[in-house]
C-alpha cells in the first residue's frame, strides 16, 4: 500500500492516501501505547513487539506530507466545484499542472529511496532528541531507577523518542515542542517521584535541558513547499 501509484498519488489517488493514513496512524499509535506500558505493567520489553512498533514510528513521517497534501487538494478541489467523492476515489487534475515523474520499481534503488524520503528531514537536533528519548526508556537498566522514577522515565523517553521521529517530516516539524515539556518534567520529576538513583536523577536533569535546548532551532529544511501548510512550518 505504501508503494502504490506515483508520488501524485495525493491527487491521483486520494482515497489510497486516506487508506494508507489511518493504517499507519492508529496501527503506530496502538504500537506504540503496548511499547509504553509494557515495562510499566509487566516488568519487561518484547522484542518482537519494540521492532513492530519502531517499523511503524519510522513510517509515520514518510506518510505525513501526502497526507497533508492530499487534504489541502480535497478542500482547495471541492472549493472550486468539483464532486468531492468522485475526486476522492478517482482522482482529479490541477488547472495549468504538470505530469510528474512516476515512482517505478525499475528505478535504482537511491532514486526510489529520495522519491519516498521527499519533505523528511532529520537535523542533528532531532537526531540527538531520539537518542536521548531511547536512553531515557533504559534508565531502569543503567542507574537501577526503580518505581515512579523508572516509570516516569521509560515514559518520558517512548513520548520523546516517538515526537523527535514524528517531527523528521517537515509539516509535523513544530511537533518537537512538545520534547520540551517532556524537558521540563525530566528537570522537575526527581523532586516529586521517588525511586531514582543519584545518578539516574542527575542524568534526567541534564536530558532534560538538553532536550529544551534541542527541542528550539527548527534545523535545516529542504526545498520542498507545502502550499498553504508552510506557514504551520517554523
Amino acid at each position: 500500500m505504501g508503494v502504490m501509484g506515483s508520488r501524485l498519488r495525493w491527487r491521483t489517488m486520494p482515497w489510497m492516501v486516506a487508506l494508507f493514513g489511518i493504517v499507519v496512524g492508529p496501527l503506530g499509535v496502538v504500537s506504540i501505547y503496548f511499547i509504553i506500558i509494557q515495562p510499566i505493567t509487566i516488568g519487561t520489553y518484547c522484542t518482537i513487539c519494540l521492532m513492530a512498533a519502531l517499523a511503524m514510528l519510522i513510517m509515520i513521517p514518510f506518510s505525513l506530507d501526502e497526507i497533508v497534501a492530499m487534504v489541502q487538494f480535497m478542500v482547495w478541489n471541492t472549493r472550486r466545484g468539483r464532486p468531492f467523492w468522485h475526486a476522492f476515489f478517482r482522482g482529479d487534475a490541477l488547472p495549468g499542472g504538470k505530469t510528474g515523474d512516476e515512482m517505478s520499481f525499475d528505478a535504482q534503488p537511491m532514486q526510489f529511496f529520495r522519491q519516498s524520503a521527499r519533505g523528511v528531514t532529520v537535523p542533528w537536533t532531532l537526531g540527538l532528541s531520539a537518542a536521548i528519548g531511547a536512553f531515557l526508556m533504559l534508565s531502569r537498566a543503567i542507574f537501577g531507577n526503580e518505581a515512579a522514577m523508572a516509570n516516569s522515565d521509560h515514559l518520558l523517553g517512548a513520548l520523546v523518542l516517538t515526537t523527535a521521529v514524528i517531527a523528521w517530516a517537515e509539516v509535523a516539524g513544530p511537533l518537537r515542542f512538545l520534547n520540551i515539556l517532556f524537558g521540563l518534567w525530566l528537570i522537575v520529576a526527581p523532586w516529586f517521584l521517588g525511586g531514582g538513583t543519584v545518578a539516574g536523577s542527575l542524568v534526567g536533569i541534564l536530558a532534560g535541558i538538553a532536550l529544551i535546548a534541542l527541542s528550539l532551532p527548527r534545523g535545516k529544511r529542504s526545498e520542498e513547499h507545502y502550499g498553504s501548510w508552510d506557514r504551520f512550518i517554523f
